[in-house]
């Protein structure tokens, strides 16, 4: 390809051993060294999405490293979007619109049509930056995927691009993970690998020595790096894994936000701002009894409402929810959370499940009906004086993003005016207030991402606790991919990275 630029492509020995993040990392590493930088994952299975600015849907992840980068996501990062549903389905995104819903075995049926598709994006891409960083998915030693493989050893053939194999030392065996895939491997795909990176170790390096020197020997590729264990915040939760990691969510502290881990919960990543406040711990609920005296109750994004308000009811979370609200609690809902707030949902077309209509937990007069057109777009909103959670806010701008498919009828106060959508100016309200104002539901995604509506929420919060606020709160944080660089170059021989991509470093 006349032109194209080098890639780069980052693998690992399992799902969760940080080829996110250190794709983030290099991202910024080459785009502060004067490279134009884009990322690349063909194929993305992930919870939690991102909007682009032509409104297409993308993996979180993707949306991330282009931060990273410095630049804006588009649907080329990430053509193949898979986001799970109930009855072991996917919804299926193909370059940023959601064409069907499909089993696994549909879905590699399909693969081999969709092949074109991963290497025009990455042929796009390839053409309009200088360095493109090649996110793989899982493992590709998945000898039982390999005839199907479009994300991980197909991709680096197509880019002709050297790999780098990524092990975490965390969970152990690192040595036998990181030799075990490379004997799995074809030979032809062996030899692409030219660097290997150990991640998330804790402690004195010096210990490892031995073990790297037999690993560097018995595979004939040298070890590129041994990265520490980072604070998981520094990239956006992407998948179900992170909402396991207890660093990513605060300590418990002075305020006490419990968020419902709904069985389909979805760009959970609504609530990390929260968890990086000082003094403000999120934890995830799935009973009654887990609730406790939390300050706020928040249900987020579902991929499946009608499922999970079902759950919510099988559970008892449903009646100690209403419970909460009615002790006056704040009760906060986002999107799929908003319709499940609403006095029902209606599904004449079958969009999402298998009933035409279910009840919802009736704290919002708003009903939601589904329809097969998903809304993905970017928005710019001021919020109302309606809200008493977000009223010191009122008339501040807010930016966020809208990912349904349903639409939602309120007689309710409106707490957000949204003022631009997909950068087009339109008057049109968002969201809904309870009577008693202490219920909100909203179908912005990214809302506490703003100082001032996160500083607000907090201090309405403490008010209802009777403590004082932190004067902390809603401070703009320092930039997570500057630290996040700056942890990774000091930890990897990134001229030895760059020598693979037959780049220099720093650049000439």
């Amino acid at each position: 390809m006349s032109g194209a630029a080098p890639c780069l492509m980052i693998q690992g020995t399992a799902s969760g051993v940080g080829k996110s993040l250190l794709a983030a990392a290099f991202c910024r590493i080459f785009a502060r060294a004067g490279y134009r930088v884009a990322p690349f994952k063909s194929q993305n299975m992930a919870l939690n999405a991102a909007v682009t600015l032509e409104g297409g849907e993308i993996g979180r992840a993707q949306a991330a490293q282009a931060a990273a980068a410095g630049i804006e996501p588009t649907v080329d990062m990430n053509p193949i979007l898979l986001k799970p549903e109930p009855g072991y389905r996917s919804q299926l995104v193909v370059r940023g619109r959601a064409v069907t819903s499909v089993t696994w075995r549909e879905y590699q049926r399909m693969q081999a049509e969709l092949l074109p598709v991963v290497a025009e994006s990455l042929a796009r891409l390839r053409q309009a930056w200088d360095l493109v960083i090649i996110e793989g998915a899982g493992s590709p030693a998945e000898i039982n995927l390999r005839d199907s493989d479009i994300v991980n050893m197909r991709v680096a053939r197509i880019a002709d691009a050297p790999v780098l194999l990524v092990g975490d030392i965390d969970r152990g065996g690192v040595f036998a993970a990181l030799l075990g895939t490379l004997a799995l491997l074809d030979p032809p795909d062996r030899a692409r690998v030219g660097g290997l990176i150990v991640n998330r170790f804790r402690g004195d390096e010096t210990v490892l020595t031995a073990g790297l020197t037999e690993l560097g020997a018995r595979s004939g590729v040298p070890v590129l790096g041994v990265v520490p264990y980072l604070d998981a915040r520094l990239v956006p939760a992407e998948d179900s894994l992170d909402l396991d990691e207890p660093w990513r969510w605060g300590a418990p502290g002075t305020l006490d936000v419990a968020v419902v881990r709904l069985p389909h919960i979805s760009n959970f990543d609504d609530f990390e701002p929260l968890a990086a406040e000082p003094g403000v711990g999120v934890r995830f609920v799935r009973g009654p009894d887990e609730l406790g005296d939390a300050d706020a109750v928040v249900l987020p994004g579902s991929k499946s409402t009608v499922s999970d308000l079902q759950w919510l009811a099988a559970t008892g979370l449903a009646q100690a929810i209403r419970h909460a609200a009615a002790d006056g609690r704040p009760i906060v809902g986002v999107c799929g959370g908003y319709q499940m707030l609403g006095e029902a949902v209606h599904d004449p077309d079958r969009v999402e499940s298998g009933v035409s209509s279910a009840p919802a937990l009736g704290l919002l007069p708003v009903v939601t009906t589904f329809a097969p057109d998903k809304t993905t777009v970017r928005v710019r909103a001021r919020v109302a004086g309606t809200c008493r959670m977000f009223s010191r806010a009122a008339g501040s701008e807010v930016v966020a993003y809208e990912i349904h498919a349903g639409r939602t009828s309120s007689s309710a106060p409106r707490p957000f005016t949204i003022e631009e959508r997909g950068g087009v100016p339109v008057r049109d309200a968002d969201g809904a207030v309870s009577a008693a104002g202490n219920v909100v539901g909203t179908y912005l995604h990214g809302l506490f991402t703003n100082d001032s509506l996160r500083r607000a929420f907090l201090q309405s919060l403490a008010d209802r606790k009777g403590i004082a606020a932190d004067p902390r709160w809603g401070a703009p944080g320092s930039d997570r991919y500057e630290r996040l660089a700056d942890a990774v170059a000091r930890a990897v021989d990134i001229a030895g990275v760059a020598k693979l991509a037959g780049l220099s470093f720093p650049r000439s």
